[in-house]
């Protein structure tokens, strides 16, 4: 459910999501959805001949849970500015829980709110595996 302008002070934080735990089936999934066929994602055998554990979570992966989150909290059609910030690989078994917080509030002059928000993607060991910001443009029937 989308929040409305009215809801939204600095702090507000929205609810939790958690994701996983993620499967290689997922990484395999993303990878032909995405184009993204780097073996590393998908290839065991040549992922650990690189030196990796195992296959690994695409970046854009763990961008697009978050950008779930963030548009399921506020509303995709608000959405205006989406960045994010790669900081952990992501393997198979991890649950990444996502979360965000309100750290700015601007009034727009047809009525609205220019809101943005602090977006952390955090895995179960909670080390952060990607942080983000985005802009939402709030109105009061949103």
């Amino acid at each position: 459910m989308t929040e409305t302008a009215t809801d939204i002070t600095v702090g507000t934080t929205a609810q939790p999501r958690t994701f996983g735990p993620l499967t290689t089936q997922m990484f395999v999934r993303y990878s032909g959805a995405s184009g993204d066929l780097n073996p590393m994602h998908y290839d065991d055998t040549i992922a650990r001949a690189a030196g990796n554990p195992s296959v690994f979570s695409q970046g854009m992966h763990q961008a697009a849970l978050l950008a779930t989150f963030a548009t399921d909290w506020l509303g995709a059609t608000n959405l205006r500015r989406f960045a994010v910030r790669f900081k952990e690989q992501v393997w198979p078994g991890d649950i990444l829980t996502c979360t965000g917080e309100v750290t700015d509030t601007e009034p727009t002059s047809d009525g609205n709110r220019l809101v943005t928000v602090a977006l952390t993607c955090t895995r179960q060991t909670g080390g952060a595996a990607i942080t983000g910001t985005a802009q939402f443009r709030v109105g009061p029937g949103s």
